[in-house]
């Protein structure tokens, strides 16, 4: 059994890292995919058990949230020791392991391939329960994506896997989570490529759908196969309509701007003490949780309700503003809580009170209120998050409802391009990484070489050599027949020339000895020879093609020597990377 298990590790785990270096590795991406969406599945269980439990526990009547129950003094006094609990625990973190949520996976796949600590999930896990269970206006969804790709990058770290593989591991466990969250595995995929990776790739999609069917059947095992809501049969009575749809949209498009825009201005005080921040968005929650209960907690009960149009016109009014108003301010201190859940709400209760406006004024035409509230869901959703084809997937997954495709379509799309073009807002997660001086790197080169590890295309035809060589240890290492001789230093490699230069000096000083009767050199010093050197730096085998021109920048180096990590204080070299293979590759791809 021994046997087998080292046979295993010597073997297939580095043929299939080797594998997953191209950009073709589909079979080897839907093994990970897979394994993503269980893993993935599993954390959000957990995680959605930790969030249920006390609650079902602590609040009164039957259910999860029931904050609305709670006595005044009680839903005063929870948001806020819960802020300052948090506060206390995030102000003895340093601020790198502060950071959580969507932004922050956005920010390590732009900065760091993807890679994201133990530390880092840990965090977000309690951040993400304490805001919820406090009643925070909170959501469970950001947290869910930062837990699913948190755990799936640290699965392919523990398997050391290219970092271009990695990146998708990441892209899985976000499909994943939202496929969890919302048991909507088509929005899980469209989500994970439209708002995070901001690619749409075809080896891409393989496993970030396996990923999002695999996590919802985790799900599904234990809450059922229903989606998150329960939606009633809806459809468009009159094409009539179309005009309040559009006016509902521009409605929807304004409130989202004014959401991100208050968000980005109170995000101008990131330089403040973390603590001090964090316990301000508490006292900022306690008269809303005082006069408005409805906003304190995930809030999906009082979606529901909308849906099923069993809330007045004020009501979904009020409802709707406040949340808006204290989900921007808590978000844009630095509160860990999601986003999604929020903008859910706001899109179903503001769609809501427009249905019934539409109702009165014309009351023979009009749809169902929960018609309305479901356009206002997609809708908030894409201009939020700018991610109009992710909204569209989610309300038809939850409603299951062909019919809502056309008008759905019409009031996500019009509402983005309200925030977008006539605000000039970009995504929230784009507007807070800018806020952070922060930038998110999509341009199609850039999304081309990172999805490429330097293992696809480095030449393994090397041999590492010393700097002095006697004649007879130099063509001992040319029988091998080399295309390049890596030489060592005393601090590691130095240097990179061809094998050719060392056999073409070889033979010059044979024909020398030859003609002209001298000794021969008693050693032959590779940096000393007619040769065509290249000064080298080291670039990891782990390492994307974005990567290694990077480092070609920063060292200014004219090669690269491929090395992993295979015991400690020990470097294998597997191969090397000029800058001309990069460019050689990528206008072949591009052909």
């Amino acid at each position: 059994m021994r046997n087998i298990r080292q046979q295993i590790t010597e073997n297939l785990i580095p043929v299939f890292r080797r594998k997953l270096s191209g950009v073709d590795a589909l079979p080897q991406l839907a093994v990970l995919g897979l394994l993503s969406g269980i893993v993935t599945g599993a954390v959000i269980l957990l995680f959605r058990l930790a969030i249920e439990w006390p609650l079902e526990h602590f609040l009164p009547g039957a259910g999860s949230e029931n904050f609305e129950q709670l006595d005044i003094l009680t839903r005063g006094l929870l948001p806020l020791a819960g802020a300052v609990g948090l506060g206390i625990l995030l102000h003895k973190l340093s601020i790198h392991d502060r950071k959580v949520g969507i932004v922050h996976i956005m920010e390590r796949l732009n900065y760091h391939q993807g890679y994201i600590s133990f530390k880092s999930a840990m965090v977000q896990f309690v951040a993400g329960v304490t805001t919820v269970v406090s009643g925070q206006s909170a959501g469970r969804e950001g947290p869910a994506v930062h837990l699913g790709a948190a755990f799936s990058s640290l699965f392919g770290q523990w398997l050391r896997l290219p970092n271009n593989s990695i990146r998708t591991l990441v892209a899985c466990g976000c499909a994943a989570a939202i496929s969890a969250s919302f048991n909507t595995p088509i929005a899980g995929v469209i989500f994970a490529m439209e708002v995070v990776m901001m690619e749409y790739t075809i080896a891409g999609f393989t496993p970030i759908i396996l990923a999002a069917v695999s996590a919802a059947i985790i799900t599904q095992i234990v809450y059922g196969s229903e989606p998150a809501f329960s939606v009633p049969a809806l459809t468009m009575n009159s094409l009539l309509e179309i005009p309040w749809i559009l006016a509902i949209a521009v409605i929807i498009g304004i409130a989202a701007a004014a959401f991100i825009h208050l968000v980005d201005n109170m995000g101008r005080h990131h330089h403040r003490p973390v603590l001090l921040r964090i316990t301000v968005a508490g006292l900022l929650m306690v008269p809303f949780a005082i006069l408005v209960p409805e906003t304190m907690g995930i809030g999906y009960d009082t979606v529901s309700e909308t849906i099923h149009g069993e809330l007045g016109f004020w009501l979904l009014l009020g409802v709707g503003v406040a949340k808006l108003v204290i989900t921007g301010l808590s978000i844009g201190l630095g509160m860990p809580s999601g986003v999604i859940g929020p903008t859910i709400f706001m899109g179903a209760t503001l769609g809501g009170a427009m249905g019934l406006i539409g109702a009165q004024i014309f009351p023979e035409l009009a749809s169902s209120v929960g018609f309305y509230a479901m356009l206002g869901m997609g809708a908030m959703m894409g201009a939020v998050l700018q991610a109009p084809l992710a909204a569209l997937m989610a309300l038809m997954e939850l409603t299951r409802n062909p019919n809502i495709i056309l008008p759905g379509m019409l009031i996500i799309t019009t509402a983005s391009l309200v925030t977008s073009e006539a605000f000039g807002k970009k995504s929230l997660f784009l507007t807070i990484l800018k806020n952070q001086g922060l930038s998110y790197q999509n341009s199609p080169v850039i999304q081309a070489l990172r999805r490429v590890s330097v293992g696809a295309i480095m030449d393994r035809s090397i041999l590492r050599t010393d700097r002095e060589l006697t004649p007879d240890e130099a063509r001992k290492a040319l029988k091998s027949e080399p295309k390049w001789l890596l030489v060592e230093g005393s601090n590691g490699p130095t240097a990179l020339l061809p094998a050719v230069d060392l056999a073409r000096y070889l033979e010059d000083t044979e024909k020398q000895v030859a003609e002209e009767g001298i000794d021969p050199p008693d050693t032959v010093d590779l940096m000393e020879i007619p040769a065509n050197r290249r000064d080298v730096a080291p670039v990891q085998y782990q390492a994307t093609l974005e990567e290694a021109l990077n480092e070609f920048d920063s060292t200014q180096a004219e090669a690269l020597y491929v090395q992993r990590h295979v015991a400690p204080m020990i470097q294998r070299v597997y191969g090397v990377v000029l800058q001309s293979d990069i460019e050689s590759y990528y206008q072949y791809r591009r052909s």
